[in-house]
């Protein structure tokens, strides 16, 4: 998650408000923003999409949460916990609270963690932490 970590360095780290909109044609738009709500380890968590549109509604493709830790001695992580997309009619969790239990998903969190890796790698490939602005940053 190499792209995602340096693109939130450069907008200055991770805060509350957090909202970045990175903008790359012919790619879809890039947004990174903070969630509301933790994690399910109840630890800052953002959100990132490419939003298309489709009917005059927003679309993720895709759109996934992490978790952001700072193990002691070790560099940011980002932890994947939520995907969707919205053209597939697909939303999984494979880490969440169900009440007060945390519940693990194992094979669909391997399956979202190659995914974020294939999609980090696409996202440097697109250029999209060359193109990152002052401009990107909306919050």
């Amino acid at each position: 998650m190499q792209a995602l970590l340096r693109i939130l360095e450069r907008a200055g780290g991770y805060r509350p408000t957090l909202y970045l909109k990175i903008e790359n044609p012919p790619y879809m738009t890039l947004v990174i923003e903070a969630t509301p709500e933790p994690g399910p380890l109840n630890l800052p968590s953002i959100s990132v999409a490419h939003y298309g549109e489709q009917n005059g509604d927003l679309m993720r493709d895709p759109e996934m949460c992490f978790e952001l830790s700072k193990p002691p001695l070790c560099n940011l992580e980002l932890s994947v916990w939520y995907y969707r997309n919205d053209y597939m009619g697909v939303e999984q969790y494979s880490r969440f609270r169900d009440e007060s239990n945390y519940v693990f998903v194992p094979d669909l969190y391997e399956q979202h963690e190659k995914f974020a890796e294939l999609w980090d790698s696409n996202l440097r490939a697109q250029h999209f932490l060359e193109v990152f602005k002052d401009k990107s940053i909306r919050g």
